[in-house]
């Protein structure tokens, strides 16, 4: 595994389940934090911070959090009482959220500043497991809520430039996400979720991104995978960041394929350049 380039940081696209995958991390918690551990030992200081998109941040128009020193926010109900003591204070980097906010804009994309936003859970869980002593500044961006998959492509593009500038540039959702079978019981993978989630890498493989924007229809089970659109767009963030489906052929290397609760699909992978020949 190779946590990044010489030239850019990889993009990331994370699963990150439900809220109780901070206390049970199953097989795709640990490959977060060896990812991390790595990463960290390859980038040392010039590591300058994560922009994050999660899809518990919707907004009427495009966002970016410049609050200096977020919240934890446990934005859930009717969980274990040890998830709402679990804290997860990294620092903001409101000067990473100028530039930001600055190549949103230049592309187009008229976002505004939010000093007052807190850590949803789609971003503070799994970085609990990518950067357990919450010591890289985090930046959240918000997924407006009338975007599709090939808007959110572009704001990812808008900002694929950061990488070479030492941020982490991660979407945060689900591969598979119908939480109206969350409570079946099974725990033998639901064939449809493995169905879906082998048709996304295969796609991704290929580099097909007339396939890929146009899953809804092309992907086996998508409307029963994604009941909604909201948890599977940020990976269309990390792709438009990466440069997938362009010229520098990035390509997903895979953290984790894990199932869980038969109709989670935990699929987590890195996105960079494939190295030069030599």
């Amino acid at each position: 595994m190779s946590a990044h380039s010489a030239s850019a940081l990889p993009a990331l696209f994370i699963s990150h389940g439900a809220p109780l995958f901070a206390t049970e991390p199953g097989t795709t918690g640990p490959a977060l934090t060896r990812w991390g551990q790595a990463l960290k030992e390859a980038a040392g200081p010039g590591l300058r911070g994560i922009v994050i998109m999660s899809p518990h941040w919707m907004a009427r128009t495009p966002a970016v959090m410049t609050n200096p020193a977020p919240a934890t926010w446990h934005d859930f109900g009717g969980f274990p009482q040890a998830l709402y003591a679990l804290q997860y204070p990294a620092p903001g980097h409101p000067e990473l959220a100028r530039e930001v906010l600055g190549l949103l804009q230049g592309a187009g994309i008229a976002a505004q500043g939010d000093d007052k936003r807190p850590l949803d859970h789609g971003t503070w869980v799994p970085l609990m497991h990518l950067f357990p002593d919450a010591d890289v500044p985090v930046v959240q961006v918000a997924l407006p809520v009338s975007y599709g998959p090939a808007e959110t492509y572009a704001m990812g593009q808008a900002l694929a430039g950061l990488r070479e500038r030492g941020v982490l540039v991660v979407g945060s959702g689900s591969m598979t996400h119908n939480l109206g079978e969350f409570f079946g019981g099974a725990r033998e993978s639901a064939p449809y979720v493995v169905a879906f989630s082998r048709w996304v890498e295969s796609t991704l493989e290929r580099g097909d991104f007339s396939a890929m924007l146009d899953y809804r229809r092309q992907a086996p089970d998508a409307q029963r995978a994604h009941p909604s659109e909201d948890h599977f767009l940020p990976i269309f963030f990390a792709l438009g960041a990466s440069g997938w489906g362009g010229p520098q052929g990035a390509r997903p290397d895979y953290l984790s394929r894990e199932v869980m609760y038969s109709m989670l699909a935990m699929d987590t992978f890195a996105l960079a350049a494939p190295a030069p020949a030599h």
